[in-house]
């Protein structure tokens, strides 16, 4: 697998990176180890966790960590040194007032509540999971620099920023001499194309690296889900992201069936096609796959091998212009379409 570096930094990562947001939830242990297992077979290196993964896909508030420590069980077995390994942290592990966001006892003690979970002495990349606009920018890049310099962490990155946000952190690393964030993790599919805007030439200018997620658009651009059917009961639409079923509107079935006559008219079906064309797209530096069973992880690997001409390309633009979105992953604060209850209304 192509390798390339991390942003300006010196971390190699292959394109291609495995999500464990199923892990723990709606993809048991054994299920999991296979995953990893396999991946790493097929030239996978990286893999991307977060503290609150592994929560049941009904109850956000059982479960949490899971992932974490089915990974760290998985290590054991397996050489360190050869891997990468990400979590991030943001959204809270506990109940009460302070448990969500980026201030300074979240991340210390979060991080090391990772440290356990994954059974290892230090993070690669440790990332904020959101931003938290009521926290200073300057008391989180302080407080991660403090955990790079006590080597629990080598490089740090963001996820769900705008690039304003992204380019404050880098104006207060360099004016305070803090740690500058490598990578920045947005979602990118044929249905959400908002990081051709602004956020993928300010990751350009910057050397940020785009860790892109989604790349399915959380199964619609699968044979997943069907035009007037309820979206089936395991299905992402229908038990992470409460409501989420309704977004699936006919004028979005529009243009996820002129997607599927195109993957159709060249060889693939839409799952392989919608993962080829963000492959081939310049903006992302590595793209998650978050497959659910083995078979998931060995189809998105084989669309890796599709080449798709240039008039697939300008077919592509036709129906989902550049920086266009139809469906989108998360809404107007970053947030995906949880329901946070008091912790989303009580920091907005």
């Amino acid at each position: 697998m192509k390798t390339v570096l991390l942003g300006r930094s010196g971390l190699p990562v292959g394109r291609i990176a495995l999500g464990t947001m199923n892990f723990g939830g709606r993809c048991d242990e054994t299920t999991a180890r296979a995953i990893l297992n396999t991946a790493v077979e097929r030239g996978i290196t990286m893999i991307d966790t977060a503290n609150v993964y592994g929560h049941e896909p009904t109850d956000f508030e059982q479960g949490r960590g899971r992932s974490e420590e089915i990974i760290g069980r998985w290590l054991r077995d397996f050489s360190r040194d050869e891997l990468v390994i990400a979590t991030k942290m943001f959204f809270p592990m506990r109940s009460g007032d302070g448990a969500m966001g980026s201030m300074r006892r979240n991340i210390v003690r979060e991080c090391e509540a990772s440290l356990r979970r994954l059974g290892v002495e230090t993070i690669d990349l440790y990332q904020l999971h959101h931003p938290s606009n009521f926290v200073p920018i300057d008391e989180t890049l302080a407080a991660l620099d403090d955990l790079i310099r006590a080597g629990k962490v080598h490089h740090v990155g963001s996820s769900s920023f705008a690039a304003w946000q992204i380019v404050e952190a880098l104006w207060v690393s360099d004016a305070r001499k803090l740690v500058r964030p490598v990578s920045e993790q947005p979602v990118y599919n044929l249905l959400d194309r908002r990081i051709e805007r602004e956020l993928a030439p300010m990751a350009t200018t910057y050397d940020i690296a785009l860790l892109t997620w989604s790349p399915l658009a959380g199964g619609a651009l699968s044979d997943v889900y069907q035009r007037d059917a309820v979206a089936p009961g395991g299905s992402r639409y229908k038990t992470l992201w409460a409501g989420r079923d309704q977004a699936l509107t006919p004028s979005v079935f529009d243009v996820i069936d002129a997607i599927r006559r195109l993957a159709r008219d060249h060889g693939l079906d839409i799952a392989s096609f919608a993962t080829a064309w963000v492959l081939q797209r310049p903006e992302p530096t590595c793209v998650l796959i978050g497959p659910r069973t083995v078979e998931h992880l060995n189809t998105a690997l084989a669309a890796a091998d599709a080449s798709l001409d240039q008039g697939a390309i300008e077919e592509v633009d036709l129906i989902v212009p550049p920086g266009a979105v139809v469906l989108p992953q998360y809404g107007p604060d970053g947030f995906t379409w949880h329901s946070w209850g008091p912790h989303h209304h009580r920091w907005r």
